[in-house]
């Protein structure tokens, strides 16, 4: 900037100098800076908008993995809920009733943690909400599974002194799994094939060919063989005591006798389509005390965890029974 500069004056026509001193020089330069400021800070933020760093650009994919691998682990936590859901109801409703026990004390499965906050060192960050929530999700599982853990504990020495029980209660498969073709339908409300109306199914249908062999789920003796040309056809029931009762529907033969007493494993007859059904197969169903339950419930002794899951979703997606 020159020192002098001149300004015509309008009222003397004539040009006048125009002298600059520090505080101009100093305002000037301080404008001259504020500007620079101005378009240094613009330049940072898109430059931060469109352009990172290479270490905050891992930290971001990092962050993302992380975020997928905690979704992925409650998707893992809903699952396990389910199993452990379905324990609980299997060892209130079947295991323990089956000793005559009462249901685990609510109070002990659904147990507290002691500590006022004993999640504060997960706060202050900007997913803490989601973390605490995922970490109380696994504690509460991890309690269940405790508490059914001592559950079980109490089965097993009711069961140790009730050997004679345990060998009467219709367990197994009343078909083997080598020659079950599949589990065409399963206990609940099922559309007739015959009548196509919605009904409730009152046992297991296990699909397999014309004379394949039929197991007694238990020990007992037999209580009746029946004939019919509709209904359960050619049919036998067996009291296995305790309050258990078992039949066996729409068998081609039957091979045992009124009064018989039988072991769990016996051949009492063979797959047949006899009475009201629609395909060769075996109607099974496991009465408890007069009243008709579930069979897969009791099924226990000769299938994996894998082999019992698989058995279920097959009958629970069937649409139609075959009887």
């Amino acid at each position: 900037m020159p020192r002098l500069k001149y300004k015509f004056n309008p009222s003397t026509l004539n040009f006048e100098k125009i002298s600059y001193g520090i505080r101009d020089y100093t305002i000037s330069a301080l404008r001259y800076l504020f500007a620079g400021l101005v378009i240094g800070a613009i330049g940072v933020v898109l430059y931060a908008s469109f352009f990172k760093d290479p270490e905050t650009a891992r930290l971001s994919r990092e962050v993302k993995f992380l975020k997928g691998q905690i979704s992925e682990l409650n998707n893992q936590i809903d699952t396990l809920e389910l199993f452990v859901t379905d324990l609980e109801e299997k060892d209130d409703n079947v295991y323990r009733s089956i000793f005559g026990s009462e249901p685990y004390p609510e109070h002990l499965r659904k147990g507290g943690v002691g500590g006022s906050d004993r999640y504060s060192d997960l706060k202050g960050f900007d997913n803490s909400e989601y973390i605490i929530e995922t970490q109380k999700r696994i504690n509460r599982l991890q309690r269940a599974l405790v508490s059914q853990s001592k559950s079980f504990e109490e089965v097993y020495e009711l069961a140790k002194s009730k050997d004679t029980m345990l060998k009467c209660i219709p367990a197994i498969q009343p078909v083997s799994n080598k020659d079950l073709k599949r589990v065409a339908s399963g206990f609940g409300m099922r559309i007739h094939p015959i009548y196509k109306i919605a009904k409730m199914h009152t046992g297991l249908d296990f699909t397999a060919d014309i004379g394949t062999e039929i197991y007694a789920t238990g020990d007992g003796i037999v209580e009746s063989i029946e004939s019919k040309y509709s209904g359960y056809g050619q049919h036998v029931i067996i009291n296995h005591g305790f309050g258990y009762e078992s039949l066996y529907a729409h068998m081609s033969r039957v091979a045992v006798s009124p009064g018989q007493r039988i072991r769990r494993g016996q051949i009492i007859g063979y797959v047949g389509n006899t009475g009201a059904s629609t395909g060769p197969h075996l109607h099974y169903e496991v009465m408890k005390n007069g009243e008709k339950v579930d069979p897969s419930f009791y099924f226990y002794s000769d299938i994996t965890p894998e082999q019992y899951e698989d058995m279920l979703k097959r009958s629970a997606n069937a649409k139609q029974s075959f009887d």
